[in-house]
């Protein structure tokens, strides 16, 4: 069988100096050396990486070593300079989830504007739904896979605090970590990914379109090269980080009253089963009066799936809104969602997902 390997080509402008920085500061391991008589090539290997140094005139580049604890790795420093001028950044392998303070904002984003579609992970569309991305806070997509069949994904995971998928336009089928065989999400559904939970997206139909919803805005999704999926246990209550995934389906919903005069809503567990973390509602027109009221909830996010209503808020122009349109509202801001019309659906998304209303 044929051996192969890797290495990274770097240069140098002092190969003799660099020797004891890369073995000692460092911790490699010398591997090779030649010429003999006027060593201008030296291989080393160590923390996963094997790594030529060559003597030249050209750029030095630059080395990064991951460690869990980097305060172990080269003394504690954190940034590096050989002698030769690599520089050398020393971080943590898995750095902690950092949530950045929101900044809030009133934002309104419209179909009608056509915004760019941009192709993303596995080939999908993406369209940003809130651009500023309240200071890094969270993004939502509208995500579209125009031609249907097998998606082009592997296994994964998200380091996210909250990741929500929902169907408002064709199915898809993923397959999801100790949650049994491949689940289908139909248009209304939902599905609440646990940060980290391992899934697959297998197939979807022709003409797809997701809303996902992340927390925060900017997050890392890492391939899981050893996991086969579907796992062969299934455990319905497993936790991660405290959140449950949840696969809510449309037909089993229960439509009450709204926490606004005028609407109904219906529920999709996600608040009890991330403790409170978000919570997420299917909104239509209901009875009464809409009338102006404040929020306190960190992010309260809405994406028009059917009807329209007109979003009025104190200092803006009256907004009306049609299916494809999305908008925020910042907590303390008086707003009324006035003449819904009678087929209205509303996603509304609201962190956390426990807050009060009051009137404006």
């Amino acid at each position: 069988m044929q051996n192969i390997r890797g290495e990274a080509h770097l240069t140098t402008r002092d190969l003799r100096a660099d020797i004891p920085f890369f073995t000692g500061t460092l911790g490699m391991r010398l591997d090779r050396i030649f010429p003999a008589d006027n060593p201008r090539v030296a291989v080393f290997s160590g923390h996963g990486l094997r790594l030529r140094l060559e003597e030249g005139e050209g750029p030095t580049g630059s080395l990064g070593i991951l460690a869990d604890d980097p305060l172990l790795i080269a003394g504690g420093a954190r940034e590096l300079v050989a002698p030769g001028g690599t520089r050398v950044e020393i971080s943590e392998l898995d750095p902690p989830l950092v949530l950045p303070p929101t900044e809030h904002a009133f934002a309104v984003r419209r179909l009608a504007d056509r915004a760019p579609w941009i192709v993303g992970r596995a080939g999908m569309l993406y369209r940003d739904l809130v651009p500023s991305r309240l200071g890094g806070a969270m993004i939502a997509s509208h995500i579209r896979i125009p031609e249907g069949g097998p998606v082009p994904d592997m296994v994964h995971f998200h380091k996210v605090a909250f990741q929500l998928i929902f169907c408002i336009r064709g199915w898809v089928d993923v397959v999801y970590e100790d949650q049994g065989p491949p689940r289908r999400l139909q248009a209304g559904d939902c599905f609440i990914q646990p940060p980290e939970i391992r899934h697959r997206v297998l197939t979807a139909s022709d003409g797809l379109e997701v809303i996902e919803i992340g927390v925060p805005a900017e997050h890392i999704t890492e391939i899981d090269h050893a996991l086969d999926l579907p796992t062969p246990t299934e455990r319905p209550d497993r936790e991660w980080a405290g959140q449950r995934f949840v696969h809510n389906r449309a037909s089993e919903g229960e439509w009450r009253p709204h926490r606004l005069a005028g609407y109904v809503a219906r529920d999709t567990t996600i608040a009890a089963n991330t403790r409170g973390v978000a919570g997420v509602q299917v909104v239509g027109k209901g009875q009464g009066t809409p009338v102006f009221t404040r929020h306190d909830a960190d992010i309260l996010f809405g994406f028009v799936m059917e009807g329209e209503f007109v979003l009025e808020g104190e200092g803006q122009p009256p907004q009306p809104l049609s299916p494809g349109d999305a908008f925020v509202i910042p907590p303390g801001m008086a707003t009324r969602w006035a003449g819904p019309s009678g087929d209205l659906r509303l996603l509304e998304v609201s962190l956390p997902g426990r807050f009060a209303t009051a009137p404006a």
